[in-house]
């Protein structure tokens, strides 16, 4: 079996959990998915040895930055300070890389490094929402999103923070192998098979407020309550004692989407629980959260990456 070689770059200082949703999703063999060929992982560093990460421990990197000649991938990681400059060296490797062709990808805010290695100018490009506005005063010919998961610009990939990295990951396999593979992977992780990246980093009113509280939550609750019903924006809004256009503002500035797309995924993932358990068709199912078939079928697989039919096959 050929590989595709992943070369993931370690700093002193940086977390562990980014790096180690990149050794998750590419350093472990998976025979079982029946593939033409999977990934190589390597660890690299400027200077191999010992490295400090966060929490006071350390990683022994056996790999230095000759690796990255070799590597069709290469991943950045988050960094522990962006205020601290990369060096040279790795700057000119991650150039040289992208130079010959490498897919080149950051998590979190590894995105400083490929900006100052000039990899992300006049390219849309994420990172953290509490570093976003840093790197775009940096690197103003950097056109930051803060509001998405990830970016996909062709050959440079960068992802938004932490538990983001994952959907970066998936989102790489799926390029590589298509949706029914990275639906699989996502099920041995255990995360949701698809998020997509234009979804908002984060949410400022979570569902779980009282709708005493908080009117968008109330409306939410509602209309996770009510499903199987049409469920028009004006309904909604009158259950937050708001007009349209006044709910339709304050819902997208909290959960960072339109209420008509918010209510999509949720009528989706509820269909998707309905596969994995219940033993009704696909038709009932699309009955049962408020769809059409043709509908149901249509937005499963734009929300999901995989119709229902294969969703249920693989995860029933």
């Amino acid at each position: 079996m050929r590989h595709h070689r992943v070369a993931c770059l370690a700093f002193d200082g940086m977390p562990v959990f980014e790096l180690a949703t990149v050794a998750e999703a590419f350093a472990i063999p998976r025979p079982e998915l029946d593939v033409e060929w999977w990934y190589r992982f390597e660890l690299c560093a400027e200077t191999p040895g010992p490295h400090r990460i966060v929490g006071g421990f350390d990683i022994v990197v056996h790999h230095g930055l000759d690796r990255l000649r070799y590597a069709d991938t290469v991943i950045v990681p988050a960094v522990a300070d962006v205020r601290r400059r990369a060096s040279p060296a790795v700057l000119d490797a991650l150039r040289g890389a992208h130079g010959r062709g490498a897919r080149v990808v950051s998590v979190c805010t590894g995105a400083f490094v490929l900006a100052a290695a000039g990899l992300l100018d006049g390219r849309e490009a994420t990172t953290h929402w509490r570093y976003a506005r840093p790197l775009q005063e940096r690197y103003p010919h950097v056109k930051v999103d803060a509001s998405v998961l990830y970016v996909d610009s062709g050959t440079v990939v960068t992802g938004a923070g932490t538990a983001a990295g994952i959907d970066v990951c998936l989102h790489l396999i799926r390029n590589d192998h298509g949706a029914d593979v990275a639906a699989r992977v996502a099920r041995r992780m255990v995360v949701a098979a698809h998020r997509e990246g234009g979804q908002a980093q984060f949410a400022e009113h979570p569902v779980g407020r009282a709708p005493s509280d908080d009117p968008i939550s109330g409306a939410m609750r509602y209309a996770l309550d009510n499903l199987h019903r049409r469920l028009p924006v004006d309904e909604l809004a009158g259950v937050a004692h708001l007009s349209v256009r006044q709910f339709e503002r304050r819902f997208a500035d909290a959960v960072g989407s339109p209420p008509g797309r918010w209510l999509i995924r949720q009528r989706v993932r509820a269909g998707a629980e309905l596969l994995e358990t219940a033993d009704c068709s696909v038709e009932e199912v699309a009955g049962r959260v408020g769809l059409t078939t043709a509908g149901f079928r249509h937005h499963f697989r734009g929300v999901m990456g995989v119709s229902p039919s294969t969703y249920r096959r693989q995860f029933r």
